[in-house]
């Protein structure tokens, strides 16, 4: 079984881990130093207890938060799924009418001599 050295709000520590799982360690040990450290910049020197109970505190409370985040975004995935379930199984035609050139050009004549006849009967004779 692999030992390996990991220093942790500035104290050494060695720890013992299966075959292939140093990578795993060292990254984890990372993690609780930054907060170790972190704790070590605002508070000072406490007992090693201590600063590993608090360190590891604020990694859970993390993990936590984290974990509510993908379990939200696990939910709106779950509801864009059912939508898009919906939409293949009821597909709604959609048209757009489109008024051809003519008709449009015929339109703007009428207007236009409404608003000539408009402009004549409001014309003081």
């Amino acid at each position: 079984m692999p030992e390996v050295r990991i220093s942790i709000g500035g104290r050494e520590f060695d720890v013992s881990c299966q075959e292939g799982e140093e990578h795993f360690l060292r990254v984890a040990a990372h993690m609780l130093d930054t907060e170790a450290t972190e704790l070590i910049r605002q508070i000072g020197r406490m007992p090693e207890a201590r600063m590993l109970l608090m360190a590891g505190l604020m990694l859970a409370d993390k993990t936590a938060a984290l974990e509510d985040q993908l379990r939200a975004a696990e939910e709106r995935a779950a509801v864009a799924e059912r939508v898009a379930e919906i939409a293949r199984a009821n597909p709604e035609r959609v048209e757009v009418p489109v008024i051809p050139e003519i008709v449009m050009h015929t339109l703007s004549e009428v207007v236009s001599r409404a608003e000539q006849l408009a402009d004549r009967i409001e014309q003081p004779q």
